[in-house]
C-alpha cells in the first residue's frame, strides 16, 4: 500500500517561500512519475509540477520560475520550493503518484494512482 504525506504547509506572508515535502512509502518511488496538484476554494484541482523517474520536469506555464519539483530517491521524498508566493497561491497542496514504470499524462489528475491528504498553504497579502 503507498502511502503519500505532505508537510511543509502554512501561513506565510506574500514574497515569501515555503518548500513543502512529500515523504513516499510502500512502494517504488525511484521508479514513480510524481506531480503536485492544488485546490483552491471553489475551484477545481490544479496541475503544479511533475518529475518523471528519470528526473525530467514539468509545470503549469504560469509557475514556471517561482515553483521548482525535485525529488530525492534516497529519502524517498519530494519536494516543491515555492519562491515569491502570492495571495493567489493559496490552496490545499496535493503530493500524487503514478504506478512504478507507467506512462502516464502527468497534468491531469486522472493520470495519478495514488494521493496524499494534502497541505494548506495560505498567502496573506
Amino acid at each position: 500500500q503507498v502511502q503519500l504525506v505532505e508537510s511543509g504547509g502554512g501561513l506565510v506572508q506574500a514574497g515569501s517561500s515555503l518548500i513543502l515535502s512529500c515523504a513516499a512509502s510502500g512502494g517504488t518511488f525511484s521508479a514513480s512519475s510524481m506531480g503536485w496538484f492544488r485546490q483552491a476554494p471553489g475551484k477545481e484541482r490544479e496541475f503544479v509540477a511533475a518529475i518523471t523517474w528519470s528526473h525530467n520536469t514539468y509545470y503549469t506555464d504560469s509557475l514556471k520560475g517561482r515553483f521548482t519539483i525535485s525529488r530525492d530517491n534516497a529519502k524517498n521524498t519530494l519536494y516543491l520550493q515555492m519562491n515569491s508566493l502570492k495571495a493567489e497561491d493559496t490552496a490545499v497542496y496535493y503530493c500524487a503518484g503514478v504506478r512504478p514504470y507507467r506512462l502516464a499524462p502527468l497534468t491531469n489528475t486522472q493520470g495519478y494512482d495514488y494521493w496524499g491528504q494534502g497541505t494548506q498553504v495560505t498567502v496573506s497579502s
